[in-house]
């Protein structure tokens, strides 16, 4: 039923990856039960089909970009809804048996985007190691503590889930990575706004129309609406075709974003619809929203509004 919190929460597995961890910082999810799903399409199939509320799979990485799987997914059938954004940092760790000594390790289990990002480190401290590629950091720490390998590079959940004793820590080339992650529901009502949103949209554009991108961006411009995040992916109907991902700052219920989303409306092939939801927060940087240009905030439009409409009635003031 739309507007009952969440209970049942499908995340994209295995257990103990990244997206355990995040999944595991809502609230919510602590409380409800979690359920890994082996691959993204089935996280939201089966919200689709009603056996979960809620999927959390990933949408973009810092190091390695956006998760075109998850876009796919989002862009095509049944409607799916972005209801919250989990942003987490990932920190890698080598992680042992324990009583393991680091000269001693041979063989490293790690998915291969870990094993890229940790690349300095492992040259460094264990040039003669053998890494073993694995399909997620949850099967690398699970092969770890059964013994099928020396060591792993997980997330640390991965670590305490299988007994393993952390060697290293924080052993990524990149220390300030972080994996966004996006909490996707059934249609419904979105979360009620609270001046720090954000909102995502697939966008088809008339691909016969000279300035179609163009007439895209301008709709938000106008308005003040900033573009955080723009992604084209191919539709898979033709070369050259493509669909963009948006995400823009502000809320649906909000006056300048609804009269850009009239226009992308009014310009556009097709517009999805794919959320508006709080912005993630990081506490210790105390970010505030970047506020709307001169005269380009609700108030200023609610301003114009009543403005036009004394107009209409006879009122010049």
């Amino acid at each position: 039923m739309p507007g009952t919190p969440p209970t049942r929460f499908v995340f994209l597995g295995p257990e103990g990856t990244f997206a355990e961890q995040a999944l595991r910082s809502i609230p919510a999810a602590e409380r409800g039960t979690r359920t890994p799903a082996r691959s993204v399409g089935e996280a939201l199939d089966s919200v689709r089909a009603g056996d979960a509320d809620a999927a959390l799979v990933p949408l973009e990485n810092s190091i390695g970009g956006a998760v075109g799987v998850t876009l796919d997914e989002m862009a095509e059938g049944e409607p799916l809804v972005i209801t919250r954004e989990v942003i987490l940092s990932v920190e890698f760790v080598l992680a042992a048996r324990p009583d393991t000594p680091l000269p001693s390790i041979r063989t490293v289990a790690a998915h291969p985007q870990a094993s890229t990002q940790c690349r300095g480190w492992l040259r460094d401290h264990l040039p003669d190691a053998v890494v073993v590629d694995v399909l997620s950091n949850g099967a690398a720490a699970a092969g770890a503590g059964r013994g099928e390998y020396d060591a792993a590079i997980c997330a640390p959940i991965g670590a305490s889930r299988h007994r393993l004793t952390t060697l290293a820590d924080k052993i990524a080339d990149h220390p300030d990575a972080v994996t966004r992650f996006a909490l996707v529901s059934r249609p419904g009502p979105p979360p009620p706004p609270t001046g720090d949103d954000l909102t995502s949209l697939a966008v088809y554009i008339a691909h016969d129309r000279v300035g179609a991108l163009l007439s895209v961006l301008m709709e938000l411009a106008v308005r003040g609406v900033n573009l955080t995040r723009i992604e084209s992916r191919p539709t898979g109907e033709a070369l050259g075709r493509y669909v963009f991902f948006l995400d823009c700052t502000g809320h649906v219920a909000d006056v300048r974003l609804g009269e850009a989303l009239q226009g992308l409306r009014r310009v556009c092939a097709d517009v999805r619809f794919l959320g508006s939801y709080p912005r993630h927060r990081w506490a210790e940087a105390g970010e505030r929203p970047v506020p709307a240009p001169a005269g380009l905030s609700d108030v200023d439009y609610a301003d114009a509004a009543a403005w036009l409409t004394r107009l209409r009635t006879g009122e010049l003031t």
